[in-house]
């Protein structure tokens, strides 16, 4: 009995230790996208009421989703779980952010061709030297 709650309790841990891996990783992803949609100049609006947040939880999470009113594209992010905001945009809001991930992407693979591959010992093994 010892033995087996002792298992238990360790995988109880490991599990919860890599849930909350998880959950830094979204939260970090949220963070990103919600820094660019605030660069971008998207207005946030915060849930500070149970109907608001009622709102932002029943749309879809950490996407931007499009919503069209009286002939205009308007641009819409929630995340009902991480700010508990809404972020809003036009069209320009949008493009603006789109520029931001690329530039952003592209910094990223920039950074990656940039590193030292030599300093691993290169590319020997995969038959490249």
């Amino acid at each position: 009995m010892k033995n087996f709650l002792v298992k238990t309790t360790g995988m109880t841990l490991i599990v919860g230790i890599a849930l909350s891996g998880c959950t830094m990783i979204e939260k970090s992803d949220a963070t990103s996208a919600e820094n660019k949609l605030a660069a971008a100049g998207f207005i946030v609006k915060y849930a500070d009421t149970p109907a608001k947040l009622a709102h932002i939880k029943s749309m879809q999470q950490r996407t931007i989703i499009t919503h069209i009113k009286n002939g205009t594209v308007y641009y819409a992010y929630a995340d009902a779980e991480f700010c508990k905001c809404l972020y809003m945009g036009k069209e320009e809001n949008f493009g603006e952010y789109e520029k931001l991930t690329i530039q952003q992407r592209t910094a990223e693979m920039n950074q990656d061709a940039a590193m030292n591959w030599n300093a691993w010992g290169g590319w020997r093994g995969y038959g490249y030297y």
